[in-house]
């Protein structure tokens, strides 16, 4: 009877071959060289940062020490003596009120000045226009120092010299074709469809380009300010051509009369200086910078 029962066949085991079949699982990557390549951009960004930083320490570390010296070190008491000797007796409000002449006069004056053009440049097609445009942009390429000679003799020849009004002219100038480019630029982003609704409406070219246009392109008008204030605040060598007046001298000149009039330099005055040097770009930046945010902000609502 046993005989007679056939045991039927076990189905082989299938687990192996379908493990075989599948694919296999992707190992993950090795993330060994990842690592070492992060850490040494953290550490390379780590030794920048504390070459920018360990100046500004010095500076505001000797700015209230009344033992300043060329090290940098914490102060053994802290005094503001070195910004009243600044203020009281070394003539700091007359340069700090120079360089805002001359910074507030550059910038108002390239303001104006490179939003018309720009606006000129960015809507009307003329012959040589590209030629004016690259011949602009040039005057910025050359080097400051080429032209010197001729600038002294041209504002001399002007009465521009120890003026405040021909100082300011320079530095405007000087500032312009980079400031001329910005604004072109961004004219040329303001579709020329929403100025021809304002005609269509009854606005003639001038009220739409004051009322339309210049509004949509007021992060522009930020930008060039922004860039002429601190472009002409920081301005160095044309001051020092133009101006021998020790009166009409800004800022950037009496740091460097204080560091080379004096056989011992004084280096808490020169480290209060140096301070107070840097609030007025500071500001003026802080405060371009929110007007750049509610331009753009206006813009994209308008549109």
């Amino acid at each position: 009877m046993s005989d007679d029962l056939e045991i039927p066949p076990t189905a082989p085991d299938a687990t192996p071959r379908a493990a075989a079949d599948r694919p296999a699982a992707p190992q993950p990557r090795p993330r060994a060289g990842r690592g070492l390549a992060k850490t040494a951009a953290y550490l390379i960004l780590l030794a920048l940062a504390l070459f920018a930083i360990v100046p500004f320490s010095w500076l505001l570390l000797a700015a209230f020490d009344e033992q300043a010296s060329i090290f940098v070190k914490i102060p053994s008491t802290w005094t503001l003596d070195n910004f009243v000797n600044l203020f009281t007796n070394q003539d700091g409000l007359r340069l700090i009120i120079n360089s805002l002449i001359y910074s507030g006069g550059a910038t108002l004056i390239l303001v104006v000045v490179a939003t018309m053009a720009g606006y000129v440049l960015s809507r009307y097609s003329f012959p040589g226009r590209r030629t004016l445009m690259l011949g602009v942009l040039l005057i910025r390429v050359i080097p400051p120092t080429a032209i010197i000679a001729p600038l002294y003799i041209i504002a001399a020849s002007l009465g521009f010299l120890d003026t405040y009004y021909g100082v300011t002219l320079v530095l405007a100038s000087w500032q312009l074709p980079l400031a001329l480019w910005l604004m072109k630029g961004f004219f040329d982003t303001v579709p020329l469809e929403i100025e021809e609704a304002a005609w269509v409406d009854g606005a003639t070219r001038l009220q739409a380009a004051f009322r339309v246009v210049l509004p949509l392109a007021g992060p522009g008008v930020g930008a060039t300010a922004l860039i002429a204030f601190i472009g002409a605040w920081n301005e160095f060598l044309i001051p020092l051509v133009l101006i021998s007046d020790p009166d009409k001298q800004p800022i950037a000149l009496g740091l460097f009369r204080a560091y080379i009039s004096y056989t011992q330099v004084d280096w808490g005055f020169l480290a209060a200086l140096s301070v107070v040097y840097v609030i007025p770009a500071v500001v003026f930046y802080v405060v371009a910078r929110r007007a750049l945010q509610q331009s753009v902000a206006g813009g994209l609502a308008g549109t």
